[in-house]
């Protein structure tokens, strides 16, 4: 899988749905089996997944600090313009 994101997701939801499982074959309530398989994923993903939890978080990174197009600058540009203006008037 390419998306970090969706190979994490597949992972963390995989983990619960294997517990859950196991659990509600068990006999136990389903309100009790949900919160422990929930539990017991949550420290499972922290403990293995570190790796894809690094991958996703550089994704995030990566889409929050992309380079601005050219047509963005302009439109930063202008904006701090038109900010400046602004200041100048009420002054």
């Amino acid at each position: 899988m390419k998306n970090p994101w969706v190979k994490y997701l597949v992972l963390r939801i995989g983990t619960f749905s294997a517990f859950l499982a196991v659990f509600l074959l068990l006999q136990f309530d389903p309100f009790y089996a949900a919160a422990i398989a929930a539990i017991l994923a949550l420290a499972i993903s922290l403990i293995f997944f570190g790796k894809q939890r690094d991958a996703v978080s550089a994704a995030i990174y990566r889409a929050r600090n992309k380079k601005n197009d050219s047509d963005t600058d302009a439109e930063d540009s202008a904006d701090d313009q038109a900010d400046d203006r602004a200041d100048d008037s009420r002054s």
